[in-house]
């Protein structure tokens, strides 16, 4: 079926479509939270990564410079990232678009040298990083015993 668009309507129509990120994994994490008992976290906490601060100059200087991990442990200074699979290229389940590949495959090694960035500008401020892959929060892994963070009652 044409589209009954032409490229630049149909690229303006989609511009303004916002996604609504992961929120239903992130709905599975917060489940196991909740069920092992685990609190004292946020969810969407804006983090520093001023090169100043860090104490280095990191790639992201010029571009962001806050980053909102998926749930921040303040007290343990943990972040946790719930990583999409196709998003985050998980080596396990990582597919690659076959239409317009060559952007495809630059966006998708951008995501992977940002996160990458941002787990060592994290780790130089003092925080531990933890990332878990879509993957693994439908296998049922153990997930909440990665996190090294104890129960409050």
């Amino acid at each position: 079926m044409a589209d009954v668009f032409s490229k630049s309507k149909r690229s303006e129509v989609m511009s303004r479509i916002r996604g609504r990120g992961n929120r239903d994994t992130e709905m599975a994490f917060m489940k196991l939270l909740k069920a092992a008992g685990i609190t004292g976290w946020r969810r969407h906490l804006a983090l520093s990564l001023d090169p100043r601060a860090a104490g280095t100059r990191t790639p992201l200087a010029g571009k962001n410079r806050r980053v909102k991990p998926d749930f921040v442990f303040s007290a343990q200074r943990l972040v946790v990232f719930i990583d999409g699979c196709f998003w985050h290229g998980c080596p396990l389940h990582a597919t690659a678009p076959k239409s317009n590949a060559e952007f495809w495959a630059a966006k998708l090694a951008e995501n992977k040298v940002r996160d990458r960035h941002v787990n060592r500008a994290l780790r130089r401020r003092g925080w531990r990083v933890v990332r878990i892959w879509e993957h693994e929060l439908r296998s049922g892994q153990n997930l909440t015993a990665r996190l090294g963070v104890r129960m409050r009652y």
